[in-house]
């Protein structure tokens, strides 16, 4: 065999009692697993620890968690019961730290934000003006 391939767990077996993923260890939805195969072969670094993919599955999955959080607050209030690329576009632009941390983004079919500069506005006046003085 090429040892490929997850082994058949047998019932009296003592490994099949402790047969848990990574993720499931680490209490998070994201693959930890993956994200460790993924950095290994990035070639970030020579060496690569086993903390380093949970940390960094964790951190993708707070912020993917923050990210669908807001933007199902967006739809909600555009009252649809689907998250549309606009409504991410909505929740990231108008979180000042999503912002930032997605500032050379482009997020396909978002849209703009909704802005009119000030200078396009109209000026106010005051209420009080006098017409009295009429120059002749």
């Amino acid at each position: 065999m090429s040892g490929r391939g997850k082994k058949q767990a047998v019932a009296g077996s003592p490994r099949s009692a402790t047969n848990k993923s990574k993720s499931a260890r680490a209490g998070l939805q994201f693959p930890v697993g993956r994200v460790y195969r993924l950095l290994r072969r990035g070639n970030y670094a020579g060496r690569i620890g086993s903390g380093a993919a949970i940390y960094l599955a964790a951190v993708m999955e707070y912020v993917t968690a923050e990210v669908l959080e807001l933007a199902g607050n967006a739809a909600h209030e555009n009252k649809k019961t689907r998250i549309l690329p606009r409504h991410i576009q909505l929740a990231v632009r108008n979180d000042d730290e999503l912002n930032k941390l997605f500032a050379c983004v482009t997020i396909p079919q978002g849209g703009v934000m909704p802005n009119i500069p000030s200078q396009l506005l109209p000026k106010k006046t005051s209420g009080n003006v006098c017409f009295s003085k009429i120059w002749w």
